[in-house]
């Protein structure tokens, strides 16, 4: 039974929150429910700097340290970055966190999400900064010999010399770097093109916002990989589409 007609906002409210009547205590706890999600999403926001300040990883690219269906939670760079970040940006890179001891999911450094060749229409990808090179740079020497898909110089590489200041970037269980053979994942990582860090994962919870993105409109086709450059078939992505 409602309030009487004459009940002032007061009665209304205590009734809304008492009434066992169906239909209004269904809308009541749909409405509670999302709530306590729009607050919880608001209070990750303001700890992350990053919105949605949780993704989930859509491919097995960062095994065994990420898997497909992880939840990750995403920090903006320049929060709490470590003492041996890259000037200005707030990132340690696998070579400057092996000599300072900075790890991060299994390995040196920070594994970063970043927007491949700053490109918004494109889905972001998870992998960690292996190191740092100025523009114009030959890195080839740099680089680990493992990781250049079999490449004898830098002028086989897709990048080098570098055509601008950035991060080479890889997957974990990939085996070449993100900016290795006819079909590289992208140019070196400029600091803009860094959504934030990646500070813990979750694993499972990402299963559910993988679901919604199936359809192949909300789905972007995987980047496939050259043979050339020995990874597996994608790159691990994180969706940033909506909060998980």
């Amino acid at each position: 039974m409602s309030p009487p007609n004459d009940a002032g906002p007061r009665e209304w409210l205590h009734w809304l929150r008492t009434t066992d009547d169906e239909p209004v205590a269904i809308v009541r706890d749909v409405l509670l429910t999302a709530g306590w999600v729009v607050a919880i999403g608001l209070l990750l926001f303001a700890v992350s700097g990053v919105w949605p300040p949780m993704v989930a990883v859509e491919s097995p690219s960062m095994e065994p340290h990420m898997s497909r269906t992880d939840l990750v939670f995403v920090m903006e760079e320049h929060r709490l970055a470590g003492d041996a970040a890259r000037d200005g940006t707030g990132v340690v890179t696998y070579a400057a966190g092996e000599r300072a001891g900075y790890e991060k999911f299994g390995s040196y450094g920070d594994v970063i999400i970043f927007r491949p060749d700053g490109e918004s229409d494109r889905t972001p990808i998870i992998h960690r900064a292996r190191f740092w090179v100025e523009e114009g740079e030959n890195w080839y020497d740099e680089a680990n010999p493992e990781y250049v898909g079999g490449a004898d110089d830098c002028g086989e590489l897709a990048y080098c010399p570098a055509p601008h200041a950035g991060f080479i970037t890889k997957g974990d269980n990939n085996g070449a770097y993100d900016q290795v053979g006819a079909l590289a994942l992208t140019g070196p990582v400029k600091p803009q093109w860094v959504v934030g860090t990646a500070e813990f994962r979750i694993p499972w919870l990402g299963w559910l916002r993988l679901q919604f993105a199936e359809s192949p409109v909300d789905r972007p086709a995987p980047v496939r990989r050259s043979p050339a450059a020995g990874g597996p078939a994608d790159g691990a992505v994180a969706n940033l589409s909506a909060p998980a």
